[in-house]
Order: C-alpha cells, then sequence, then structure tokens
C-alpha cells in the first residue's frame, strides 16, 4: 500500500470529540496526518475558499451555527455574500465545522469521523 503520510493534513480542534476521533481513525489506519489546530493557525480566506472547493460546499454548509459567535455576527442573515461568511469564519475559527480532513486533492468533513475514509 503507498504511503499517504505527508499528503493527509486535518484542521483539528483537541477539545473536539469527534475531531479526537477523526485524529485516531487515521492513526489506527497507520496515517500520521499534519495536524493543525486551525483555532490556534486560524485558515486565511484563501484556505477557507481551498476547504470549500475540495469540499464542494457552500460557506453555510461548514458553519457552525450553535457558537454564540454566529448569531452576535448576525450570520443568520441570508443577505450575507459568500465572501462574508468566509471572511467571519477567517477572522472566528470557531465557526468552521471540525474536522476537516484533506487528502488526494479532497477534502470531508469528520462528522462521522469513518466520513474521511472515502477520500483516502
Amino acid at each position: 500500500m503507498m504511503s499517504t503520510k505527508s499528503t493527509v493534513t486535518i484542521w483539528h480542534n483537541p477539545r473536539c470529540s469527534k475531531s479526537r476521533g477523526t485524529l485516531d481513525l487515521l492513526r489506527e489506519r497507520g496515517i500520521e496526518p499534519a495536524v493543525v489546530d486551525y483555532q490556534k493557525t486560524p485558515p486565511s480566506v484563501a484556505d477557507i475558499e481551498r476547504a470549500l472547493q475540495s469540499l464542494g460546499m457552500q460557506p453555510r454548509d461548514i458553519l457552525r451555527k450553535d457558537e454564540s459567535v454566529y448569531l452576535d455576527l448576525g450570520l443568520e442573515n441570508p443577505g450575507l455574500t459568500r465572501e462574508q461568511l468566509i471572511e467571519a469564519m477567517a477572522a472566528h475559527p470557531i465557526l468552521i465545522e471540525r474536522p476537516i480532513v484533506f487528502a488526494n486533492g479532497k477534502a470531508a468533513i469528520g462528522r462521522p469521523p469513518e466520513n474521511v475514509l472515502a477520500i483516502l
């Protein structure tokens, strides 16, 4: 089997059980991903745009609507543009659904963790 160790990255939140479970699942399969604690090292607008492209999703698809900052910023407003939503996620990375795993030019959200197996 070809090693994919260097090609797998996870946007990880160590306080999130789904994120930890996804990281454990990768490691159980012999994959040691590049782990990015995306709250300590927030992704740029361009990084989020690339993630959305890889996921085949829109900003609202990866926006965590249960976070207090979501309501504080008025992000439920349907008139907000794609750019405004992405800028809010870049400024407040807690808003980004987690974890997101990148591998082989694709991405998947680890909810449930097994979702990421499809891109490995």
